[in-house]
């Protein structure tokens, strides 16, 4: 029986760090040596708050986390992967006793060999950044569904996730999109790209708006940027019903699309990008914590505007 160390929610905005037994390693696992883990503060803000909607697998205590980077330390029967390999893992079902929703905060994780993608050990702590990569290219390809790709020429939000989808539009060689931020923390570190401020903004006629602010009372107001036969895409995740007025949506024969939880594909895709140097992972990372301090740094990840991306420490 082995056990490994994890960060446990055990109820909303209770938090602790529990050893935990480990699953057995069953046939087409992996067993990883966990070295860094990310902080979403999408989904895991609202597991940590508790206001998470009806979620299958919902419940507390639960083991958070799906942007995890470590190495492989047992990999008895793959045919690609080996001891020693770096390997990205998007959350596991590693421990006992608790619900894994995502499952990715340990210190030692199993998982099925065909969810880890193996990483170049130069690309180190930026890793953790793959799964809100991925998410962005989904929403722009919709995992390789869509064709021509529609990037946006408006994103709205310049945190981690904005910032991810202006650098990936450019590296898919498509023109540089305008960004919305309203703190002035984070209208700083544009490359390529502008940011401004809503008030600002005098445009009309924005073929694709992407959403990553995760503010549910926007929509009627991105509406009305809109060119005619233009798109809101709602890449953010939301806990409140959003609602439109209809008349201006009519009138616009605006299309609302929502940009699900992406695929494989899409890993792979963005892995390729920045393994290649198309896309920057640089400069996104803000925070770094250990597993004792793990409290402050959810609550720094969440309540600090100058926190990009919180990542956990879990080396020795």
């Amino acid at each position: 029986m082995r056990h490994a160390q994890a960060i446990v929610f055990e109820a909303p905005r209770q938090l602790s760090v529990r050893t935990l037994e480990l699953k057995p390693l069953e046939p087409g696992d992996v067993e990883i040596e966990v070295r860094f883990s990310g902080i979403s503060t999408g989904t895991e803000r609202l597991l940590w708050d508790g206001t998470m909607p009806a979620f299958p697998g919902m419940g507390y205590p639960l083991v958070p986390g799906y942007e995890t980077v470590g190495r492989i330390v047992r990999a008895d029967d793959s045919p690609e992967l080996k001891p020693g390999d770096h390997v990205f893992v998007p959350g596991s079902y590693s421990f006992q006793g608790v619900r894994n929703l995502f499952g990715g905060a340990g210190s030692r994780l199993i998982a099925p060999q065909d969810r880890v993608v193996r990483l170049a050990p130069e690309l180190g702590p930026r890793g953790v950044l793959l799964a809100l990569a991925a998410t962005c290219y989904h929403a722009i390809s919709l995992g390789g569904l869509r064709e021509p790709l529609i990037a946006p020429d408006l994103i709205v939000g310049h945190g981690v996730m904005g910032r991810l989808l202006a650098r990936i539009t450019l590296a898919l060689g498509m023109p540089a999109p305008t960004v919305w931020e309203t703190q002035p923390v984070r209208q700083s570190g544009a490359s390529g790209y502008r940011v401004m401020h809503p008030d600002e903004d005098t445009r009309k006629d924005y073929r694709a708006i992407y959403d990553v602010s995760g503010d549910s009372a926007l929509l009627n107001r991105l509406i009305a940027r809109l060119a005619a036969g233009g798109e809101v895409v709602l890449a953010g995740f939301y806990k409140d019903d959003l609602s439109f007025a209809f008349a201006p949506a009519f009138m616009r024969e605006a299309q609302i699309r929502i940009a699900a939880q992406w695929k494989k594909p899409d890993l792979q895709a963005v892995t390729a990008l920045v393994q290649t140097g198309a896309l920057s992972l640089d400069a996104l990372i803000t925070h770094t914590q250990r597993p004792a301090t793990a409290r402050e740094a959810y609550e720094v990840a969440f309540g600090d505007p100058q926190c990009l991306k919180m990542m956990i420490d879990w080396q020795a």
